[in-house]
């Protein structure tokens, strides 16, 4: 059978399970047997000396260290993986090198190196157990076809086989444990685990309105407590890109609230407007409330996703596409339920003219001694109907310019790249917001009444009525304009704030 030159070096590290080699378990049948009285390890064979699995590891530390100064760079790399049949791309050198390299000093030591085994070691066990659907202990192409079904990932049989002709050393067009490992082991995590990994989506992309469905974390991600900076750091790149935006939010309010056939209020007559109204500050008025329901909308968004993932019970470390707009939507239900006070203060905050009030605890008071709690739940029925359409539409979009770009342009990377991903996040969200647009001008008009003097009490059917029988299927969008014009900021600012914050909070970069 076919082997790779670099098994036997690999497999002199490491056991066939993964974990550290046994002493007395040498690659070849004529060495040296164990000691045999300690215990087990995960291998069933006894523990090795520290002394004999560090020789082992220095023996593969020193056939790559070329130049033989203690260090591997991304050179030695090159050099030492080529002599043993293992032939990388300079970009591939550059994420091994990158992700073991602690000192940032742009090589390896010896240390740095033993650490990125272990720890690559161990995300490949997990995506290795991921892909074995049968619990057999070996993955076919039929496996890796429902694998990334179950992702939302799109491929033919004959291209799965292309990908387990890549690792397959004996021809059994199926791949073990020891196949995998050995394959990826001195390789940047490629294929499946980087479909996941790259391709983040609603973690990053805040255009004021939290709808989306939430990103899925890895086993490592919770493990290791980068959840939650993921989410701190989406967090602060949401206020930063919402503040930024702001003037076109408020205009975008005025405009589904004060607009008609009668009053059409344009973009520059409305900043203008704005201004003369209440001087340059008054762009901003509603702001701080929408920075603020970041927080709790965020954190009981997760919490719900997370427990309606396991009341669905699912054993999959990732969710499938249905079961993620499912689990998002109810999650999204949930969230919105909780803050939606919060939504109508925002909008009310938004409307008011110069001196009306003193503040968000002022408004506050106001709205429920004249109008009572009832008024801070206004809008919430075309609100709750619009989280699925805009949450369906922006995965949908999303997930098929994801599966067109990976058949037509991954050939040895998953790696969409910074421009491929912001224009996939600016097109899905876009099209969520303009299926779901007349569902949102409905909800503001509802929870604006009050603040529009004489306004009668209407329900959403009959505002929709109203608006269709008035202004038409146009009144529906007043306000699309300054929506639409926020959204590439927004989207561009969230995403370099959220990579600023991701370094500054310690989250390793995919």
């Amino acid at each position: 059978a076919r082997r790779s030159l670099a098994s036997p070096v690999v497999s002199g590290v490491l056991c066939p399970c993964g974990s550290p080699r046994a002493a007395g378990a040498a690659p070849g049948p004529g060495a040296e047997g164990g000691g045999g009285g300690g215990s087990a390890g995960p291998c069933g064979r006894s523990l090795c000396e520290a002394s004999e699995q560090d020789r082992r590891l220095r023996a593969l530390f020193q056939k790559l260290d070329v130049n033989r100064d203690g260090a591997l760079c991304i050179h030695d790399l090159a050099v030492g993986l080529g002599r043993l049949g293992l032939h990388r791309t300079e970009l591939d050198l550059l994420k091994i090198v990158k992700a073991g390299d602690k000192d940032l000093d742009g090589q390896l030591d010896f240390e740095e190196f033993v650490h990125y085994l272990q720890d690559h070691e161990k995300k490949l066990r997990l995506v290795f157990k991921s892909l074995d659907k049968k619990n057999d202990g070996r993955i076919d192409a039929q496996e890796i076809v429902q694998s990334l079904r179950d992702l939302g990932v799109k491929i033919s049989e004959q291209q799965a086989e292309k990908i387990l002709k890549s690792m397959d050393k004996n021809g059994t067009m199926t791949i073990d444990w020891n196949e995998w490992r050995d394959y990826h082991l001195l390789h940047p995590v490629e294929n499946i685990p980087e479909i996941i990994l790259y391709w983040k989506h609603s973690t990053i992309f805040d255009v004021g309105e939290n709808l989306t469905v939430p990103d899925e974390f890895t086993v490592e991600e919770r493990q290791t407590g980068m959840w939650w900076r993921h989410l701190v750091a989406g967090g602060g790149a949401g206020a930063v890109s919402r503040t930024c935006t702001a003037p076109l939010d408020r205009l975008k309010v005025l405009m589904q609230v004060h607009a008609s056939r009668s009053n059409n209020m344009c973009i520059v007559g409305g900043f203008t407007q704005m201004i003369r109204e209440g001087g340059p500050r008054s762009l901003w008025r509603g702001n701080g409330i929408n920075v603020l329901k970041i927080a709790p909308e965020s954190a009981i968004k997760f919490m719900a996703y997370e427990q309606i993932k396991r009341f669905i019970g699912t054993d999959q470390e990732m969710l499938r596409i249905h079961e993620r707009l499912l689990a998002g939507s109810l999650a999204g239900a949930i969230a919105q339920s909780s803050i939606y006070p919060m939504e109508v203060l925002k909008t009310r905050m938004a409307l008011r003219k110069t001196g009306q009030y003193s503040g968000m605890l002022d408004c506050a008071k106001n709205i429920l001694s004249k109008e009572g709690m009832a008024a801070f739940y206004k809008g919430y029925i075309p609100n709750m109907l619009g989280i699925i359409p805009y949450a369906g539409i922006d995965l949908a979009v999303y997930e098929t310019l994801k599966n067109a770009w990976l058949q037509r342009y991954a050939v040895n990377s998953a790696d969409p790249g910074v421009f491929v991903l912001l224009a996939c996040g600016t097109i899905s969200s876009t099209c969520g917001q303009l299926a779901s647009y007349p569902l949102a001008l409905v909800r503001t008009r509802m929870q604006a009444q009050a603040s529009v003097e004489g306004a009668p009490e209407v329900t959403m059917r009959g505002l929709f009525k109203h608006i269709l029988k008035t202004e038409g299927a146009f009144g529906l969008y007043r306000g699309l304009a300054p929506n639409f014009m926020k959204v590439i900021p927004a989207v561009s600012i969230s995403y370099v704030v959220y990579e600023n914050l991701k370094m500054t909070l310690g989250v390793q970069s995919r």
